[in-house]
């Protein structure tokens, strides 16, 4: 298929660079971090390869999330965003940015929102997880954002309108100890998803989207396992009646129908993008690769020749995402 829009897509700046050296073994460092930097070169060849039209990128992870210091948070938050509106006006066919946003810093992050929106144009904001704050606790807890310290921060994005992709990253060291003796668990084989995920559920549970019920999450990786437990999570237990101990008004479910959009980004199993769609319906799901730390061969080969519905292609491959982001008139 030809046109594809692709939306976690990560690049990195000399700041960030060595965040990324852990998820591959030293043998393949230097080509990752080649792939991390490059956006003239390489990056283009193979979306003309493998008919991406667009993609929208991000600072890779964890990044600014886990700047304990809101002052470097911020400054590294500025100049990555700086870096990517620079390369999409170099190339204003075939990019587009997400902010990274200083959220150890709500009210900073809110506006530097602001500004890469209403100024330089980006399409919605990528933030790597949790955060890392020195001020409350020294940077040695993670802030998820159903905390009621984020709420002004989400009425900005509401207000802006754009999507918010929350990206994994993983737990802590204190936070991390289930995988003690099996570091091959961390990272995308296992803890990604499960960090995220908890992620999600815990601003579905806050009441978040009663309280803006036009704010849109994104999701990578056919939505971090959620689509397959969205049955168990609303009914476990169902037949002893207790009162539920969250403040959220609806289903789970609703939720996830309603406030989410979900990727390909590096789980290209046909399979897995059936089940998503009997979960979610075709409008919610979209294209991704996950380059660099996935091939967009990989990614492309596959979604051209998944047993979907060529409407249902269409919509995954290009025009949900184009609908969401605004890229066409």
């Amino acid at each position: 298929m030809h046109g594809k829009i692709a939306l976690e897509e990560h690049v990195a700046i000399p700041e960030t660079l060595q965040d990324s050296a852990g998820f591959v073994p030293g043998t393949y460092w230097e080509e990752l971090q080649a792939r991390l930097l490059d956006v003239d070169d390489q990056r283009l060849k193979l979306m003309d390869a493998h008919g991406i039209e667009v993609m929208i990128l991000s600072l890779n992870a964890p990044a600014v999330q886990a700047i304990p210091d809101r002052a470097r948070a911020v400054e590294v938050a500025r100049r990555a965003n700086d870096h990517l509106a620079q390369v999409c006006a170099d190339h204003p066919d075939r990019y587009r940015a997400f902010a990274a946003l200083p959220l150890q810093d709500p009210d900073a992050a809110a506006e530097e929102l602001q500004r890469c929106v209403t100024q330089l144009g980006f399409v919605g904001a990528l933030v790597n997880g949790f955060t890392q704050d020195a001020a409350p606790g020294g940077g040695q807890e993670p802030l998820y954002y159903d905390l009621p310290r984020y709420r002004p921060f989400w009425a900005e994005v509401a207000r802006l309108d754009v999507p918010f992709y929350l990206h994994p990253r993983n737990p802590l060291p204190q936070d991390a100890r289930i995988y003690g003796g099996h570091p091959w668990l961390l990272g995308p084989t296992w803890a990604f998803a499960q960090e995220t995920a908890v992620h999600a559920l815990r601003l579905m549970a806050s009441g978040l989207f009663d309280e803006h019920p036009s704010l849109q999450v994104v999701l990578g990786h056919m939505g971090e396992g959620i689509p397959a437990m969205l049955w168990r999570i609303d009914h476990r237990n169902a037949w002893v009646d207790v009162p539920k101990t969250y403040p959220a008004q609806r289903r789970f479910v609703d939720y996830f129908q309603q406030n989410f959009h979900i990727t390909t980004s590096g789980n290209f199993r046909t399979q897995t993008l059936i089940d998503a769609l009997l979960e979610l319906g075709a409008d919610r799901i979209m294209f991704s690769t996950d380059w660099p730390f996935e091939n967009v061969d990989h990614a492309a080969d596959w979604f051209d020749a998944a047993s979907i519905s060529e409407p249902d292609r269409l919509k995954i491959g290009r025009t949900n995402a184009a609908r969401l982001f605004g890229l066409e008139p």
